[in-house]
């Protein structure tokens, strides 16, 4: 008697995992999380620049997740 009871506790615990939660944040609020203070670098325009040398120097073009392409079009 337990078991076909437990089944269905877990079906429908996984079935209510697939229900569409809407998002917390409005479009409205998201600005006040774009704070600079969250950023992981303090001059994140300085730090890309200095990626881009490392990458042009060791000849590892776009081998670290760095954007971009060779055509101009990021």
């Amino acid at each position: 008697m337990t078991r076909p009871l437990l089944c269905l506790l877990a079906i429908a615990l996984f079935l209510s995992a697939c229900v569409p939660i809407k998002p917390w944040v409005k479009p409205y609020q998201r600005n006040k999380l774009a704070d600079p203070i969250m950023s992981f670098d303090h001059a994140p325009i300085s730090s890309a620049y200095m990626h881009h040398v490392y990458q042009a120097r060791e000849g590892a073009r776009g081998a670290e997740g760095g954007s971009g392409g060779g055509c101009g079009c990021n």
